[in-house]
């Protein structure tokens, strides 16, 4: 029996000086923190100010604190008579908002009371945020339309360590009726509602146990992207705040408990579950874990998932799951299988910005979501601690902070994870300057500040380092990762607060995770939306392989700048087709692709025969169908998959494939071939305009690649693509060759 890691991506700083994957404490009083935000300007701002009350004190009314507040004034008005005092908090926080200059605050500083002052902030609507990087919420996003229906009526089966009912994520708010005839069972100590439609676990020591999940949180928070219904003010110890949601918050959650804290994720439940989840009639699996190396698989003989997710695919029933965590390293996929939607991490623009300043100057902008509202510029020696000692327990040591080196393969990944004290986790670039200045310094030393959330990083997006990479040549030189999707510091629902000084009060908890774990649920919810809007436009229902044919022909392949879409296990390369598939996915572009690739049955069946050399009894794992033949047999390439992976042995090497494309645009369009060549590669269409009459329509064409010159030798990665261009899509097949 297999075991599988839940994929959210965790590492292990190792506190040795020799490979400096390290901890370093800065040392004895409680670390210094300074607000990052400009402060060097002459110009009046809006600050928030925080204080505490003085100790004793009980203030009889609003009157009483709002005096009690304009004593840390320099005067109640400015020279142009407008109140300085803008707002005296009384619940939200202990503080006010004020017009100062940063010289005032900086004079504020010495009063008793006073504990920190940032500039107010233009707040968007940023949901968790991610939602404008796939384009949902942005002016002309999917959710920007009529038609999106935020995925209602499509229900997402999500496998994973179970779900914390109580969170407003799941609360029920504007959701449709069930679907009609729904009627499984829910397990949960506390009822399902309108969102969460049933709760079940598949734990062979005990099936009764609930499918809750209050000490582990993955399940929650996977749920919780592709589906969790809208959440004002959600937050991270304040950082990130925004309006939370799903990818789909109409969609309906079915959970289906796999992960346990103790064990993993079994095959054998993960199985049970997939086969519950068929009869129970979702239209999603949402799997967000995988095996790990040296367990990965090398034969499509040793995946029982994917066995398991074949026959979900036959039923209509979409498997969206993870690249891995395994990454830089590449042929590392967990799954590998052309029906299963393959995904990998990416970064967004954002940040939550801890900024490390050494005793020579030198600084490192680093990450953090525990950001502590005290100020001070002192500085501290950097000690190295001789066991490991993270979080809590340097705390307990009477560590004041903690700087988190990268590993070499993480690279320039950073995370922000909720610390239980003043914390810096910083680059593997940082890393090589950091070790510089300790190993040239007798008395090092160090502060960290603090910035708050900072947005328009760049270079974003950007494939995160711990993302697995492929080939796997098992599969017939099927491109996987199809597409990426963001997966680093993710904003989602928590069933516990977190950070140093829980109040076990709040019921609006979320936390930041990282992985490919958080990547895949984005996609997911974006398929709901596609099954939706199609289900309520009352047009046919696409096929699986023609839901993922849109998704991996419309995505976006360069960043921001409009750069290729940067590695960060890497200073300066770009990520390559087997790195980042497709790219980034569009949601927009994916609900409207233009054109789409579909895959019979009958061609699966030739392609697991070829894959098996015309085996049976491997194929008919598959099918469940005693008396199958492989009367029919195809290689990877043959298959009608949108993206295209050509093997090239040797400089004669010439081959043919044919794609076959079914229209879902315009009934009358016309596109024509544009076609990036892969270095020593020729490409040779049989077509190079598509002309189409109707809706529904489908076309034929021929693709030969041929060598252009030398062959580049054994093991050379080529990518190119083709794309298909008319006045209103463009649809793109990305090109792998493999030499």
């Amino acid at each position: 029996m297999g075991e599988f890691e839940c994929g959210f991506a965790s590492f292990s700083f190792l506190v040795i000086l020799i490979s400096f994957n390290i901890v370093l404490l800065v040392h004895s009083q409680l670390l210094p923190i300074v607000s990052d935000h400009g402060e060097n300007t002459n110009q009046i701002q809006t600050y928030i100010v925080h204080v505490l009350k003085p100790e004793g004190s009980n203030f009889l009314g609003a009157e009483d604190l709002e005096n009690w507040h304009k004593s840390f004034l320099p005067k109640t008005t400015l020279d142009t008579g407008e109140p300085r005092l803008l707002f005296s908090y009384k619940e939200a926080i202990s503080g006010f908002a004020a017009r100062l200059t940063p010289e005032e605050v900086k004079d504020m500083e010495k009063m008793d009371g006073f504990l920190s002052a940032n500039p107010s902030r233009t707040l968007h609507l940023q949901t968790t945020y991610t939602h404008d990087f796939v384009n949902l919420s942005t002016l002309f996003g999917v959710w920007s339309t009529s038609n999106s229906f935020y995925g209602e009526g499509i229900i997402i089966g999500v496998l994973d360590t179970g779900i914390h009912m109580p969170h407003p994520s799941f609360d029920d708010t504007g959701m449709p009726p069930r679907p009609a005839g729904w009627n499984v069972s829910c397990y949960l100590q506390t009822s399902c509602n309108g969102k969460v439609i049933a709760a079940q676990s598949f734990d062979t020591a005990n099936s009764t146990t609930p499918p809750t999940d209050i000490d582990q949180g993955h399940g929650t928070h996977v749920a919780g992207i592709a589906a969790g219904n809208f959440v004002n003010n959600a937050e991270v110890l304040d950082q990130a705040l925004g309006r939370a949601a799903g990818m789909a918050p109409k969609a309906f959650i079915s959970v289906y408990k796999v992960c346990w804290k103790i064990g993993g994720c079994g095959t054998d439940g993960v199985l049970a579950a997939i086969d519950k989840a068929i009869q129970d009639g979702v239209h999603i699996l949402q799997m967000s874990f995988g095996l790990r190396p040296p367990d990965l698989p090398t034969s499509f003989t040793e995946d029982d998932v994917a066995v398991a997710t074949f026959s979900a695919m036959q039923k209509g029933i979409f498997p969206c799951t993870t690249a891995g965590n395994n990454g830089p390293d590449p042929k590392t996929l967990s799954h590998a299988a052309p029906w299963d939607m393959v995904v990998g991490a990416t970064t967004t623009d954002r940040r939550i910005r801890a900024t490390v300043t050494l005793g020579n100057g030198t600084q490192f902008h680093g990450e953090s979501a525990y950001q502590p509202n005290m100020v001070t510029n002192q500085f501290h020696p950097l000690v190295y601690p001789e066991n490991i000692e993270k979080g809590k327990v340097v705390r307990n040591a009477g560590g004041a902070g903690m700087i988190l080196m990268n590993f070499d393969k993480v690279g320039n990944t950073t995370f922000s994870d909720a610390h239980h004290l003043p914390a810096a986790y910083v680059s593997y670039k940082d890393v090589i300057q950091l070790k510089d200045y300790i190993m040239s310094n007798s008395a090092p030393t160090a502060k960290i500040t603090f910035g708050g959330t900072i947005f328009d990083i760049h270079p974003s997006p950007a494939l995160a380092s711990f993302s697995s990479r492929g080939p796997a040549k098992y599969n017939g030189n099927i491109v996987k990762p199809d597409v990426t999707a963001p997966g680093v510091n993710i904003l989602s629902a928590w069933p516990v607060e977190v950070g140093p000084f829980p109040t076990g009060l709040k019921t609006k908890t979320f936390n930041f995770l990282s992985g490919t774990s958080m990547a895949t649920p984005h996609v997911s919810g974006i398929v709901a939306l596609i099954m939706s809007k199609l289900k309520y436009e009352n047009k046919r229902q696409w096929s699986i392989s023609e839901i993922q044919s849109a998704l991996i022909t419309t995505t976006n392949t360069f960043d921001l700048d409009g750069r290729s879409i940067f590695d960060e296990a890497t200073f300066n390369d770009s990520a390559n087709i087997l790195q980042r598939g497709a790219g980034q996915v569009n949601a927009t572009n994916a609900m409207d692709p233009g054109l789409v690739y579909n895959i019979e049955p009958d061609d699966y069946v030739a392609y697991l025969c070829g894959i098996f050399y015309n085996y049976t009894p491997y194929v008919q794992r598959f099918t469940k169908n005693n008396t199958q033949s492989c009367t029919r047999s195809i290689s990877g390439e043959q298959l009608n998959y949108p993206s295209i992976g050509i093997p090239m042995a040797s400089s004669s090497a010439s081959t043919t494939i044919s794609r076959t494309v079914t229209n879902v645009g315009d009934a009358w369009e016309i596109y024509n071939a544009k076609i990036t060549e892969p270095p020593f590669v020729k490409i040779h269409l049989s077509k190079y305009m598509l002309s189409f009459t109707r809706f529904e329509q489908q076309i034929t064409y021929d693709i030969t690649f041929t060598m252009n010159g030398s062959h580049p030798g054994s093991g050379v990665i080529g990518q190119g693509e083709l794309s298909w261009v008319s006045s209103k899509h463009t649809v793109t097949s990305p090109i792998y060759i493999a030499f």
